[in-house]
Formats: structure tokens, sequence, C-alpha cells
């Protein structure tokens, strides 16, 4: 009896213990930098941002958004589309900020501040993850054709919120010839080359189709699919997957 009650007790123990341990509720931090080639102030906030993987191997998704509004000063970003801008001042309206800036970092939808301030990012991104418990999605990837990349999609818990479904190229090097980085080799992580936003409720499931840029194999890419609060713009869940 006493034998029974101890493997009793030790199962439940064990079972507690997996629960607080689930992927699906641990603590997560979203990444969104907004920078652009055309700004001298970015490399140093791209540099910052290219250092997380390696201080925060789990549960922290990267995000590089890359604005066009500093395209006219002597060199297209290539990886820039006017989307993007459009996110960012959608984040300033929510934030009630005065204009926007490059760099500038938004994590989990509810902390801005300048991109390059690595203590600042660290500290927020500790935080984050001590702080939050993400909600239950599934999401599955493919790209069979090289130009499309279809994404299966089932936000479980989710209650009225935006779906946010981003492809990115997980590295990319850029020699720029003109404006205010002119001579300077750029690297880049985790890349938005295409970027989807749909509306979800509990359960809601569904087909997002991504464009896979010409020349991009499936193994330099990714998707980062993440739960978004309709007014307030707070992430509440995250998930990252490669290409099959």
């Amino acid at each position: 009896m006493l034998l029974v009650i101890l493997l009793s007790a030790f199962s439940i123990t064990t079972s507690k213990k997996t629960k607080m341990i689930s992927p699906a509720k641990e603590g997560f931090a979203v990444v969104e930098l907004f920078t652009s080639e055309g700004c001298s102030s970015c490399p140093s906030a791209d540099k910052v941002v290219a250092a997380l993987p390696a201080e925060f191997p789990d549960n922290v998704y990267i995000l590089s958004f890359h604005v066009d509004y500093w395209n006219y000063i002597g060199w297209k970003d290539v990886f820039s589309k006017p989307e993007y801008t459009q996110r960012q001042k959608q984040y300033a309206s929510r934030l009630r900020l005065n204009s926007i800036y490059t760099p500038q970092v938004v994590v989990n939808g509810r902390h801005e501040f300048v991109g390059s301030n690595k203590s600042k990012l660290q500290s927020t991104i500790t935080s984050e993850l001590k702080n939050t418990s993400g909600k239950l999605i599934d999401v599955f990837a493919t790209a069979t054709d090289g130009k499309t990349v279809s994404v299966m999609y089932e936000a479980k818990e989710a209650s009225f919120e935006d779906l946010n479904i981003a492809l990115i190229q997980k590295q990319g090097v850029t020699e720029v010839k003109r404006g205010e980085n002119g001579g300077r080799k750029l690297y880049h992580i985790n890349i938005v080359r295409d970027f989807k936003t749909v509306a979800v409720t509990q359960g809601g499931k569904g087909t997002v189709r991504l464009s896979l840029p010409e020349g991009l194999s499936n193994d330099n890419c990714a998707v980062i699919a993440y739960l978004q609060q309709k007014n307030t713009g707070t992430i509440t869940a995250a998930k990252k997957i490669n290409l099959d």
C-alpha cells in the first residue's frame, strides 16, 4: 500500500512538472527591429540584434523589418517595403509616440526603445522571458515549388486576435555602394521578406500563402508566427518553424 501511494505521488509530481515546462507556456520575447541600410545609425543595432541568438537561444523570436523612408537619400534598401513602414507607424500610434525613427526595437508589442541600446534590450528580454506565458498555437509550413510558402495554422487559444505570419531570411549580406553607409558591408539576420496578418477567433484554422523571393533556398528561410491583440498590440504567443 505504501509503495502504491509513493508511486502515485511521484506520478502526480512528474505530471505537474511536465505541465510547467510545456514549451507552449514558457515565457517568450518577440523582438521587432525597424532598420534600414540607408541609415548610418542602423548597423550598430543590426549587430546588437544579431548577437541575441547566442545570448538567448530559446523562445526569443527576432524579426528585422526594413523600412523604406530612407531610400531617397542615395541608397535603396532592397529588403525594404512600405508595408513595414506602415507597421512601424501603427506601433507609434499604439505606443503614443510623436514620430517614427530608426533603429527602433519593439519587444512583445509593448516596449520600444533605440535598437542599439544593448543593455536595455537584454534586460527587457530577460524580464519578458520571466513574466510571460504564451498561448497555444500550431503552425506548419511547406515550400514545394520554389515560389510559394504555404503556412497552415490553428490558434487554439486565440481570442479575437491578429495572427502575424512572417517569412524570414535567416541571414543576408549587402555591399552598400552609396548613401550614408556607402562603402560598408552590412550583415543582417532574420530579414522579413514577406508578411501577412489574418484575424482569428478561438480555435481558428486556416492557410496563408507567402512569396518566396527568387534565389532563396528553404534552408535559409523560416516562418515566425505570432498572435497580437488588436487594440493594445500586446503579443500573446509566438512560434518559429523551418521550411520542409
